[in-house]
């Protein structure tokens, strides 16, 4: 499925694009120099801490979803280890220094416009800091997993998963 916005003007010279078939789907290319624009997917990272087998959450201030929780994750910046930006994230929403166990999952799905294509979600646990609401939420809190609040994304639900008993 192609989620990527049209680019109207080449990015290597300027003049207008056209939509063509080119590489198996619908791209703008540009008539003038041949350039193919090929939209590169949004990575978020977020990590899953757990301590007294509780699952550490957020809630969101932010639209989409406001006022639903959410495991503490961002947007990757380019250039960024995705497990820095991951450890970085949960810093800035919970005020806590996790240190990274492995990787829980990679999801894929974008399931809100500006969203995140792809989300890779870390194992963590509390390295130091105090917890209280950061960046981007309004609350931080340790929920029972089969206690939870009403979360904000498919992929929370799905890291969530993980922890129930097989």
């Amino acid at each position: 499925m192609a989620t990527d916005s049209y680019v109207k003007f080449c990015p290597a010279c300027g003049n207008p694009t056209k939509r063509k078939f080119v590489h198996g789907r619908d791209r703008p290319v540009c008539p003038s120099c041949g350039h193919i624009h090929f939209q590169e997917p949004k990575v978020a990272a977020g990590v899953l801490v757990t301590k007294e087998g509780k699952i550490l959450l957020v809630r969101r201030i932010m639209e989409p979803k406001r006022g639903m929780w959410s495991l503490p994750a961002g947007f990757v910046d380019a250039g960024e280890d995705p497990a820095v930006a991951a450890v970085r994230e949960v810093l800035e929403e919970t005020g806590l220094t996790i240190a990274i166990d492995g990787l829980l999952d990679v999801f894929y799905g974008k399931e809100h416009p500006n969203g995140a294509s792809i989300i890779i979600v870390y194992r963590g646990r509390i390295a130091s800091g105090q917890l209280q609401a950061g960046d981007d939420v309004d609350a931080v809190d340790f929920f029972d997993p089969a206690d939870l609040p009403q979360l904000a994304f498919e992929a929370t639900r799905k890291a969530v998963e993980h922890l129930k008993p097989v």
